[in-house]
């Protein structure tokens, strides 16, 4: 497992790249904690760089 920070749009998509060979992975396997490791950090940097306008979620669509 080698996790790195995502700090530009190149980490983003390497990240969301892993993420997708990772994806299905079990809970508690090194896969699946690394599969929870990147989903927080591509969560982080999305709420950053592409934040929702306030008042609005995804449950309002």
């Amino acid at each position: 497992m080698n996790i790195k920070s995502i700090r530009s749009e190149e980490d983003l998509a390497a990240a969301l790249a892993r993420m997708e060979q990772l994806w299905g992975a079990e809970i508690g396997t090194p896969e699946g904690n690394e599969l929870d490791a990147l989903a927080s950090l591509i969560e982080m940097y999305e709420a950053k760089h592409y934040p929702m306008p306030p008042g609005r979620s995804h449950r309002d669509h």
